[in-house]
């Protein structure tokens, strides 16, 4: 999808066609889209083309016309009533006369920065255009870390009780998001690092960009805290269970010892020979059932004793 805004009078006004001061968003755009857009504002079809790629990293690519920014964003998705995370790429081409934003989906960072929400921002300093984006993406980042660290504070008091998969999976699912998010994060101060080299004589934007740098590396050890946290919370996890099932085991065990007993015994007296006085008395059934239940009890403490039961 295709929509194009004009930055005039610090106001973003929607346009039928590319003017001056121009910001497109294509957002998940069909190839026919890709092709008129690149074919108007003369760039490389295949530059487009990556942005949209999910795998892509962070970078910068200088053109003749203009400069490509592949930034990654923090995404929240919505499946089956849980939150997901993940870090995608967008593109920013930036040229003189204007932006042209391309992603997979909508941002909520789109509506901030048509809404003036972005402090200090100037749209017709272009240069400065991705530090200031890249500032305000690591709010979301921040965001979604704390809320990923809510999840997993209490994923652990309930997993510590339960030994449901949907916890596990769910634990999984987190470790996995912390894990794109750091690689995202280290390639946005990437960035960042060139940026720097090519703005030192601007001291308001190096700063910001040092501002954002700590923002960053912020976010960056927070993921790789909640990880951490993450594995050891899996590995004590795996420990209980394997002492829990041992314990399960050793019970049984000890349980079917015991029962073997009595079954030892009327199993020997039941054979086909010749017990003596033993096999007419009318109380050997009793003597039986009181020599095994004695033979059980002695077996149990002892058993009890060497803590096997």
């Amino acid at each position: 999808m295709k929509t194009i805004y004009q930055y005039k009078q610090k106001q973003w006004i929607k346009q039928k066609r590319i003017v001056k001061n121009y910001f497109i968003e294509l957002i998940n755009p069909e190839k026919e889209e890709i092709k008129d857009i690149s074919k108007k504002l003369k760039m490389d079809e295949k530059d487009i083309e990556k942005a949209l790629d999910r795998a892509e990293l962070p970078h910068i690519k200088i053109n003749p016309k203009s400069t490509t920014y592949i930034i990654a964003l923090p995404y929240v998705t919505n499946e089956n009533e849980k939150k997901k995370y993940r870090a995608l790429p967008i593109g920013l081409f930036i040229s003189h006369d204007g932006i042209l934003y391309v992603s997979h989906s909508n941002h909520p960072i789109l509506k901030e920065l048509k809404a003036g929400n972005i402090p200090g921002m100037d749209f017709q300093n272009k240069e400065s255009f991705p530090i200031y984006f890249l500032n305000k993406s690591c709010e979301y980042y921040l965001k979604y870390l704390y809320e990923i660290g809510e999840d997993i504070l209490k994923k652990e008091k309930t997993l510590m009780k339960s030994t449901s998969n949907h916890d596990l999976e769910r634990m999984f699912t987190l470790q996995k998001s912390l894990l794109y998010f750091t690689t995202a994060l280290q390639g946005n101060l990437t960035i960042l690092e060139k940026l720097e080299n090519n703005l030192k004589e601007n001291e308001k934007e190096v700063e910001l960009i040092k501002d954002t740098q700590i923002e960053i590396k912020q976010g960056i050890e927070m993921a790789k805290t909640y990880r951490s946290i993450l594995e050891n919370t899996m590995d004590t996890y795996s420990s209980i269970v394997s002492n829990n099932l041992n314990d399960i085991m050793k019970f049984l065990t000890s349980i079917t010892l015991v029962i073997s007993i009595p079954t030892m015994i009327s199993s020997f007296l039941g054979m086909n020979v010749f017990l003596g006085d033993f096999g007419t008395n009318p109380h050997s059934f009793i003597l039986i059932i009181l020599v095994s239940f004695l033979i059980s009890m002695i077996l149990i403490y002892i058993l009890k004793k060497k803590n096997l039961l």
